[in-house]
């Protein structure tokens, strides 16, 4: 199993973000195995963190446009969890399911496909450097590119049966600022404007925003306020994150925001409300499970799906409406912690699986 091989030369190489140079070279080493296939390199320089890298074949009329996805970072910075290793049944080490090892599935698709037809067509491969800290360089790039594919396939984490991934929420943040007015608690209490008490407010109303039948959650993780315990709170931040199954409940949920931040609780408080969606919500959809039905007639067997309440950059495609799915990497468990490992016998069930999806698309 030469892949597993290739996949150990890539985990070895740490990936961190923040290292530029460590993801580069993750993905100098996969341009050179790609370009061995026919592929050209589009590169996206960036000067801080590793440059993006988008693959193309040919085009050839009449067939669809096809964009696998992947990314090369990882999340442990050099000196901690850089070790590849594995047994009968588990490989081990940052990346391996997390998405070194679905960025493997995918290219050794390809080899396959490539050894079958001596060339390939209308399919495309990106390899972001930033998805673990939010894509928030490359999801520009991927809403861009998005509009030019009929399908993409995403090589995250497959689940734990081998389920595909039809659905993830989206992702709103927001930072608060209260403003209020500082005095001595003891002597002139009543003279501030205590912006901890407004937050205390806010925060209970921000929540009631939850509707987990809905599948939305809100989230006020950090708050700091205040100058001392025995001063009146001038100045109080909260930090919010929402996640949402719906375009509608994204909608309500920033509608309620704006209403609650400009609604003052305690007299003479003033607040402000930064907000981003970081990725938009990927909904499930008639043409995912239509494509699902392909692939379960290609290959004979009956493929699960599932709903994920995290996030990937298949959230930004979906976005844009390309017809999405995720999850065809291999499986595996322990992501971002040093237990990370993928199953061996996962591999060869996603390659073969990819190998015959896509060539079905060369026909």
């Amino acid at each position: 199993m030469q892949y597993l091989k290739d996949l150990e030369k890539i985990v070895n190489i740490n990936s961190f973000t923040a290292n530029k140079a460590g993801v580069d070279k993750v993905g100098q080493v996969m341009t050179t195995w790609l370009e061995e296939l026919g592929f050209t390199t589009k590169v996206f320089k960036r000067e801080f963190i590793g440059d993006h890298l988008l693959f193309k074949t040919p085009r050839k009329e009449g067939l669809p446009n096809i964009l696998l996805l992947g990314h090369n970072d990882t999340v442990f910075p050099q000196g901690y969890f850089e070790t590849f290793k594995q047994d009968e049944t588990w490989v081990y080490g940052p990346g391996v399911c997390d998405m070194k090892g679905g960025n493997i599935v995918a290219l050794e698709a390809l080899r396959n496909l490539y050894e079958t037809n001596n060339s390939i067509t209308n399919i495309d491969f990106l390899l972001v450097s930033d998805e673990e800290t939010g894509s928030d360089d490359s999801s520009a790039v991927s809403s861009k590119l998005a509009k030019d594919y009929d399908y993409c396939f995403v090589f995250e984490a497959a689940g734990e049966n081998l389920e595909l991934v039809t659905a993830r929420k989206g992702v709103g943040r927001y930072i608060i600022k209260i403003d209020g007015k500082a005095s001595h608690a003891g002597t002139s209490y009543t003279k501030g404007i205590n912006a901890n008490l407004e937050a205390a407010h806010k925060f209970i109303e921000y929540s009631n925003l939850i509707n987990l039948d809905e599948g939305t959650i809100v989230n006020i993780g950090q708050i700091e306020g205040g100058i001392g315990i025995n001063t009146v709170s001038p100045h109080c931040e909260m930090k919010m994150e929402f996640r949402f199954d719906k375009k509608s409940e994204q909608l309500r949920v920033m509608q309620g925001v704006d209403r609650i931040t400009k609604h003052s609780y305690v007299e003479g408080t003033t607040a402000h409300a930064d907000g981003i969606i970081q990725r938009g919500v990927m909904e499930e959809n008639d043409k995912q499970f239509k494509l699902i039905k392909l692939f379960e007639s290609l290959i004979g067997e009956k493929i699960p799906n599932e709903r994920r309440g995290g996030v990937s950059d298949a959230n930004i495609v979906a976005s844009q409406g390309t017809t999405t799915l995720d999850g065809f990497g291999p499986f595996g468990d322990g992501d971002h912690t040093v237990h990370e490992r993928a199953l061996k016998s996962s591999f060869e069930q996603r390659i073969d699986m990819m190998t015959t999806i896509l060539k079905h698309f060369q026909k």
